[in-house]
């Protein structure tokens, strides 16, 4: 499966219709994306089950801005619409199977309970 272009007017639904969803935020210009890309296509060829999106830096600066980017690339991992990894850099092809398998593996009714336990001591600390 091809990698997806993701852009403001899309990026919502993709992340929230699928099950997972890796994000490569890149730009043309940078030396380590155009590195990445092969890996990163590849991983999308072995996991048709997966969505890989790419988000344009350049093309998509509010959804960049929206997501917080600071370096590129940067990839991110949804397991449903659930933010489950975030990391600048490109990652080795060993590190991106190993990433995909364990997002795959997610307790997601675990992740849940662990994000409403967060915002409870985090609305607990703001009285």
């Amino acid at each position: 499966m091809a990698t997806q272009t993701l852009t403001a007017q899309n990026f919502d639904e993709v992340v929230t219709g699928n099950d997972v969803v890796l994000v490569d935020f890149w730009a043309d210009w940078c030396g380590p994306c155009k590195q990445f890309a092969p890996t990163y296509d590849k991983s999308s060829d072995k996991h048709p089950d997966v969505v890989h999106g790419k988000v344009d830096t350049e093309a998509e600066q509010s959804l960049a801005a929206a997501a917080n980017i600071r370096s590129i690339p940067t990839i991110m991992a949804f397991r449903e619409g659930v933010l489950v990894f975030a990391q600048p850099g490109a990652l080795p092809p060993d590190a991106l199977e190993d990433l995909v398998t364990q997002v795959k593996a997610l307790d997601m009714d675990d992740v849940r309970k662990q994000i409403a336990e967060q915002a409870e001591q985090g609305a607990d600390q703001a009285e």
